[in-house]
C-alpha cells in the first residue's frame, strides 16, 4: 500500500436507489481493505463539518434538475458547488457543470453529432429537436434535416423515470400523439443488440444488451408503440419488441479500435470520468452509431466497476501528489533563492551597491522572483497537505 494512501478520504453522496443498485458497500468495503477512509455525505448538514475529503464521488442528477424549479434542491446544489471550489483540490467525480449537459437530449444529441464531424468512424442518427407544439408541426423539418421513418421520440429530459417513456412513429399521423419538448430521432435497423459501453477513467467495458427489432423502413400504416426503454434494454428484458421477425446473424459488435476512439472523443469533449454511451451497428451501412449518452450509469454486467473506479481514484491522488511534490520543490527553491538574495545584500552596504539609492542611500525593494510561489503556489500547495 503506498505510503501517500494512509489517511485519505473519500466522500460519497448517492441516493438510497443508486446505492442499492451498485451495492455500493462492496466498494466502502473495498477502500478500507486498501487503507482509506470512506464516509456518506449528508447534504442537508454543513459540508464544512464533514470534511476534509481527497475525492467525491456523487449522483446529483436528480438535484441538479430540481434546483430549476425547487428553491430548497437549488440551494444544496448551490452550497454543495460552494464547498468544491473552496478546496479546489478536491477530486471531484464528477464536475457539476461537465454533468448538466447529458441531462439534456437536446445537447448531448450536439455533442454526438460533434463527434461525428470530428471522427467519421463514429455516427449518430439525424435528429429533430421539438420545442413547442406538437410532432405534427415538425414536419417540415423532419424533411429538411432528412430523418426517414420508423422516428423515435425521446423526452427532452434524459434523467428520471419518464425518460424511459419513448415512442416508436411510423407515419406523420402518428407524429400528432406526441408533444414538445422531445427529441425526434430515425430508428436505425440494429438486429435488435445494443451495446453498452461503460467507461471509468480509462478503462472502459463493453457490455452486450436486448433492443428494439428491426422494422420496414419507410412510412406504413403502422400505429405508433409506446414503451418503456427498461423495458426492452435490461439484461433480464424480455419483450416481443426485441424479437427479430426473420432468421438473422448476430451482429458483428463494433471493433475495439472504434470503440475507443468513441470513448477517447467522448472523454475529452464531456471532461467526465464516469459515463456511458450506448452504440449500435446499422444493418444496413454497417456504421457504428451513438444513439446515447448518459453520467455515471449503473454499471451493471461490469463486475470490475469497483476495482476499475478505485484504480482510477489512486491514479487521480497519485498525479496529485506528484503535483504537490513538484510545487514544494520549485517553492522550497524560489524560497531557498531570494533568502540567498537577501543575505548578499544585508552584507552588500557600499555606496555603488545596485540596490542603494545613489543619492539618498534608501534600500530599494529585495528582487522578487519568489513573489508568484509565495502568493499562488504554496497557498494551493498547503491546502493539499
Amino acid at each position: 500500500m503506498p505510503s501517500w494512501t494512509k489517511g485519505k478520504r473519500i466522500g460519497y453522496c448517492l441516493n438510497d436507489k443508486k446505492k442499492k443498485k451498485l451495492n455500493f458497500q462492496g466498494f466502502e468495503d473495498l477502500c478500507r481493505k486498501r487503507g482509506y477512509e470512506v464516509t456518506e455525505i449528508d447534504l442537508a448538514k454543513p459540508l464544512c463539518g464533514q470534511g476534509p475529503f481527497d475525492v467525491i464521488i456523487h449522483k446529483l442528477s436528480d438535484l441538479i434538475l430540481e434546483s430549476s424549479y425547487d428553491s430548497q434542491s437549488h440551494q444544496l446544489i448551490r452550497d454543495f458547488q460552494a464547498y468544491v471550489e473552496t478546496y479546489p483540490s478536491i477530486i471531484l467525480l464528477d464536475p457539476l457543470p461537465a454533468v448538466r449537459p447529458l441531462l439534456d437530449r437536446f445537447e448531448s444529441s450536439r455533442l454526438l453529432q460533434d463527434l461525428q464531424y470530428q471522427d467519421n468512424c463514429i455516427f449518430s442518427p439525424p435528429y429533430v429537436e421539438l420545442n413547442s407544439g406538437s410532432g405534427r408541426d415538425a414536419v417540415a423539418r423532419i424533411r429538411e434535416h432528412g430523418l426517414t421513418f420508423p422516428l423515435i421520440c425521446k423526452t427532452r429530459v434524459a434523467h428520471g423515470p419518464s425518460s424511459h417513456e419513448m415512442v416508436l412513429i411510423f407515419n406523420e399521423e402518428g407524429l400528432g400523439e406526441v408533444n414538445a419538448s422531445c427529441l425526434l430521432q430515425s430508428f436505425v435497423n440494429h438486429d435488435a443488440v445494443l451495446f453498452k459501453v461503460f467507461v471509468v477513467g480509462s478503462s472502459h467495458f463493453v457490455v452486450r444488451r436486448p433492443s428494439l427489432k428491426n422494422f420496414p423502413r419507410g412510412q406504413s400504416a403502422r400505429r405508433s408503440i409506446f414503451f418503456n426503454s427498461h423495458d426492452v434494454s435490461k439484461p433480464e428484458s424480455c419483450s416481443h419488441l426485441t424479437e427479430l421477425d426473420e432468421a438473422t446473424l448476430e451482429p458483428t459488435p463494433p471493433s475495439d479500435s472504434i470503440v475507443c476512439r468513441a470513448v477517447r472523443g467522448l472523454r475529452s469533449a464531456l471532461g467526465l470520468s464516469l459515463f456511458g454511451v450506448d452504440l449500435i451497428v446499422d444493418k444496413q451501412t454497417g456504421q457504428c452509431m451513438a444513439i446515447d449518452v448518459n453520467a455515471f450509469p449503473g454499471y451493471e454486467g461490469v463486475p470490475e466497476f469497483f476495482s476499475a473506479l478505485l484504480n482510477h481514484i489512486e491514479t487521480l491522488l497519485e498525479s496529485h501528489e506528484q503535483a504537490a511534490r513538484v510545487l514544494m520543490a520549485e517553492y522550497s527553491l524560489h524560497r531557498d533563492m531570494a533568502q540567498e538574495s537577501t543575505h548578499e545584500q544585508a552584507h552588500d552596504t557600499g555606496p555603488g551597491a545596485p540596490w542603494m539609492d545613489s543619492s539618498l542611500q534608501t534600500p530599494k525593494p529585495a528582487p522578487a522572483e519568489s513573489s508568484f510561489f509565495t502568493l499562488t503556489v504554496l497557498p494551493a500547495v498547503l491546502s493539499q497537505h
